[in-house]
């Protein structure tokens, strides 16, 4: 099974293209968590347990767990562990932004594939594909490049223009058309750009895009729904973390998103 097979095989078992993100940021845990001696895994594990029925997938953000040194890093391995053993099937994606010379992103795909388990990682494309190549050989793992983000800043390196296209759609083409040899490429776009996600989708075809945006950035679910559906009706991972996770009632925010999601597939 490839990966991008395995994501739609889960988004299809549960009619969803919901990914959870667990920005468990300690300073915003619920007290009763903050005084549990594994405070973000005790948080995590209740929010995987209120809505893995809905999700597709879960996205780690790694900077909220090095934030906590040592125990951070120990409390995201089992939660990797956790989602690995009691949902097997559902995608998990480590949100680390890697960018580095080969020999270091050997060691990265080492640590976030290899140790923690994950299925796939966020990269930057800055450096090329000679670089990547240690993400881009392993055709078990999936590799979601920087394309188009959700960030109001994006605009400035992202809009520049080389060869009379904006920089955004240069990268799209090229992760589709030269790096995607191991079919497990992934392109980021916001869904606070929903334009330039059409014009993405245009030029790439059926690849998968992670999509963040929604919910506390402001994305709209509609326009980003009709601008990055793929002709399977799949090719989206849409991720809201915040909204969820620290909603009153994560299990019905999950439910409501996956819900309206599917209303404008």
């Amino acid at each position: 099974m490839s990966i991008i097979t395995r994501y739609n095989t889960r988004a299809d078992a549960v009619n969803s293209l919901l990914c959870v993100g667990l920005d468990s940021q300690i300073e915003r845990l619920p007290k009763s968590f903050r005084q549990d001696d594994l405070p973000q895994f005790s948080f995590n594990r209740w929010i995987i347990e209120q809505t893995a029925e809905y999700a597709a997938a879960f996205k780690a953000n790694i900077a909220f767990y090095e934030a906590c040194g040592q125990q951070g890093l120990h409390e995201l391995h089992l939660t990797i562990d956790y989602l690995r053993q009691h949902y097997p099937d559902i995608f998990t994606i480590c949100d680390a932004k890697r960018a580095d010379i080969g020999s270091t992103n050997q060691a990265y795909a080492q640590a976030i594939f290899d140790q923690m388990g994950f299925d796939a990682i966020t990269l930057h494309p800055y450096l090329g594909r000679e670089a990547l190549e240690p993400f881009l050989s392993r055709a078990d793992k999936g590799c979601i490049v920087l394309c188009r983000t959700s960030n109001p800043g994006a605009r400035e390196f992202q809009d520049l223009e080389t060869g009379g296209k904006p920089l955004w759609l240069v990268v799209a083409e090229q992760v589709s058309r030269e790096w995607d040899v191991k079919h497990n490429c992934m392109l980021v776009v916001g869904a606070t750009y929903p334009e330039e996600m059409r014009r993405i989708r245009q030029a790439v075809g059926e690849m998968t895009f992670l999509v963040p945006g929604i919910g506390a950035q402001g994305g709209d679910i509609e326009a980003t729904i009709h601008a990055g559906l793929n002709a399977s009706g799949k090719g989206l991972i849409v991720n809201a973390s915040r909204s969820i996770i620290f909603a009153g009632n994560p299990a019905e925010a999950a439910r409501s998103l996956r819900d309206d999601i599917n209303a404008h597939r």
